[in-house]
């Protein structure tokens, strides 16, 4: 067996907001053509930079267990309750944004590119006050004793399919699939096609801030949250419940009822500001 490192659009780019670049699509393009000319047998993404409807010639073989899926900040100084009006928190992600100015309106955020080492070396650098990551990275990476504060999922709203790893095949390879299918975590399938189908009713290549987070209960039951934002902090939101078997149809009733309740107004001046 063997490992390839195929560079995306959106790792080739860290100079170019991802809200220019084209969604969640361009961090996993280049990795799907390899699949699609046999290059590779297999890929592995993180979930949440997947767009939400796979392309019918490839498909998702095993969506492995969901590690801690809340954001987190790394900062120079404190919390994010405490920083300093006009301070600068660093991200890329305009869900990050919304979810900051919801209740810090009086801090600035400021796009940050690069991968994990490379954000937080500009950190220490001083080019920002404070950063906003996913946790799941930083323990990846052994680097959670840099977190200064855990953000709670409950209103810091995780993007879809965060914390979650995928492995991608073509759909035509009945024994790649039976290969990985057993590194499936149904618990973690079950929430993330919540999600997704919740990202998916939104709409193809959504430019809105979006965050969406499932859990189970042990009696199979499924909690969707989520909700629909703006850069400025303004947002709708709402949960639905069900039993987990019913996961895509909850993802896709609680997002109609958040675009009917004014999400599609912040949808459609999400796209208008998208375009060059």
């Amino acid at each position: 067996m063997s490992v390839q490192r195929i560079t995306t659009k959106g790792d080739a780019l860290r100079d170019v907001p991802l809200s220019a670049l084209g969604g969640r699509g361009v961090f996993v393009d280049a990795i799907e053509e390899a699949l699609r000319l046999g290059d590779i047998d297999l890929a592995v993404h993180s979930a949440k930079d997947l767009p939400s409807r796979v392309p019918s010639d490839l498909a998702i073989g095993a969506f492995l267990e969901r590690v801690d899926p809340r954001d987190v900040l790394v900062s120079r100084a404190g919390p994010l309750a405490t920083l300093p009006a006009g301070a600068g928190v660093g991200t890329s992600s305009l869900r990050r944004v919304c979810l900051i100015h919801s209740v810090r309106p009086d801090i600035e955020t400021v796009d940050l590119r690069g991968n994990v080492d490379t954000r937080l070396r500009k950190l220490d650098a001083g080019e920002y006050d404070a950063i906003m990551l996913a946790a799941a990275g930083l323990v990846r990476l052994g680097l959670q004793h840099r977190i200064t504060e855990w953000l709670p999922a409950e209103t810091m709203l995780p993007s879809p399919g965060q914390g979650a790893l995928a492995i991608e095949i073509r759909a035509d390879s009945d024994d790649v699939r039976e290969l990985v299918r057993p590194l499936s975590h149904a618990p973690t399938e079950s929430a993330l096609t919540a999600e997704r189908a919740f990202l998916s009713r939104l709409g193809v290549g959504c430019a809105a801030a979006v965050g969406a987070h499932a859990t189970l209960d042990e009696a199979g039951n499924l909690s969707l949250s989520a909700m629909i934002g703006a850069p400025d902090g303004r947002s709708v939101r709402g949960v639905e419940t069900g039993p987990a078997s019913n996961a895509a149809a909850i993802g896709e009733s609680l997002a109609g009822r958040l675009l009917a309740d004014g999400g599609d107004a912040l949808v459609a001046a999400a796209e208008r500001a998208s375009v060059p």
